[in-house]
């Protein structure tokens, strides 16, 4: 996906985020447990997401080459956090719109630019979006292109930065068969030419079974169901 996809996938995610936030909210309340992450609670995730936003939003607008300086935000009552995430989604969206996906600034992995900022935020946002509403209880599909592009990003950069050594000893293929987009990726694809299990499912499926927000028995599992599971534990990236 290009710089503008990005953006604009941002902007879209942004909007559902919000709608479903809003709606769990309103049918579960903000002590609503967010199933793709145990530890939060509903205002939990609206803080986390506005604070990443905050965070990037910040740094682009500098045009930082370090985090440092960055002015921590103060946690909101729940009662405004709609209205603080809205603040932030609309300030990311404003400085990257303005700033060239070339432009230098820090980030945590090897690719320094504003591109890399724009995808993974438009990744963030997607990923997030879902955990609002399988909170509510009415998850929308990850479309083909945003769902390959975010499943490119997870074993091209959230990998690799999770496990700088390499993959664990004796770690085997695991293939993601993506139905959709007549495509596969490889997910420790130097170990070893026979695959442990092949993975099968639409692009979006196969992108929230690697955030491990979906259990495997969502896609299709060929193979050892249990050893994937096993490998794709190994690879937390957050």
């Amino acid at each position: 996906m290009a710089p503008e996809e990005h953006l604009q996938v941002l902007r879209e995610e942004n909007a559902r985020f919000a709608a479903a936030a809003t709606a769990a909210c309103a049918r579960h309340g903000w002590r609503a447990r967010v199933p793709g992450c145990p530890d939060w609670d509903l205002a939990d995730l609206v803080w986390h997401l506005a604070g990443v936003q905050h965070f990037w939003g910040w740094l682009v607008r500098a045009r930082a080459t370090s985090p440092t300086g960055h002015p921590d935000p103060v946690r909101p009552a729940d009662d405004e956090l709609p209205a603080f995430l809205a603040d932030q989604a609309r300030a990311l969206e404003d400085t990257l719109t303005r700033a060239a996906p070339a432009d230098r600034v820090w980030t945590w992995a090897p690719q320094q630019d504003v591109a890399f900022v724009l995808r993974r935020q438009a990744q963030e946002a997607t990923v997030h979006r879902v955990d609002a509403e399988q909170v509510l209880g009415e998850v929308t599909p990850i479309a083909t292109g945003v769902g390959m592009d975010g499943l490119d990003e997870w074993l091209e950069v959230m990998v690799p930065g999770a496990l700088p050594d390499g993959p664990p000893a004796a770690a085997e293929p695991v293939v993601f068969h993506a139905v959709d987009a007549d495509a596969q990726r490889r997910l420790f694809a130097g170990s070893g030419d026979l695959p442990v299990a092949t993975l099968t499912g639409p692009a979006g499926d196969l992108l929230l079974a690697a955030w491990r927000r979906v259990p495997l028995s969502t896609v299709t599992v060929d193979g050892n169901a249990d050893r994937a599971t096993e490998l794709l534990a190994t690879t937390t990236v957050g």
